[in-house]
């Protein structure tokens, strides 16, 4: 057997190159693909239950918090006598809204991981807000928290659990 000739042997390198460079970029593609797939959440059905939850604490903040002040008065400070309604319900306040509505809408829209433990740690912190502010109401001698109050904390915790589960749900 005779050895091919030279040309016909650069041209069969070549489109060996060019398959070659189509695998590579085909990985690269494939590559990518994996990588944004790694960085997405599917909530599945516990995104319902995180819906109802948001839903709640919004309708948890038209209802009576601290002394007849409902818990959008008490996060907007919208009240006669700030000072004495205290700061941990105003805390309370501002981090469920903010975790538990606002936080929980990006994360269910984006569906990111780094959001739903964002949300998870932010939902978390929140539960002791609320319980702290509960606490607070309690004790300070004056009328104790409000139904709204109650049914935040409430919903905080839930939207915790839920987020957490959706966090753990992560199959590698």
């Amino acid at each position: 057997m005779t050895p091919p000739p030279s040309s016909s042997f650069s041209s069969s390198s070549s489109s060996e190159d060019r398959g070659s460079d189509g695998l590579a970029a085909l990985r690269a593609e494939i590559d990518e693909v994996e990588r944004e797939a790694v960085r997405h959440v599917q909530p599945g059905r516990w995104v319902m239950v995180i819906a109802v939850g948001s839903f709640t604490l919004l309708l948890a903040a038209a209802l009576p918090w601290v002394d007849g002040a409902s818990g959008w008065q008490v996060l907007l400070g919208q009240l006669d006598e700030p000072s004495r309604i205290g700061l941990l319900p105003r805390l309370f306040a501002t981090t469920s809204m903010l975790f538990g509505v606002v936080l929980s809408a990006v994360a269910v829209f984006n569906r990111r991981w780094g959001l739903v433990w964002l949300c998870s740690f932010g939902c978390g912190f929140s539960v002791v807000h609320a319980i702290w502010a509960v606490w607070s109401r309690q004790t300070s001698g004056t009328s104790g928290p409000g139904v709204g109050m109650v049914l935040a904390l409430l919903a905080i915790f839930v939207l915790a659990v839920q987020w957490l589960r959706v966090a753990f749900s992560r199959t590698s």
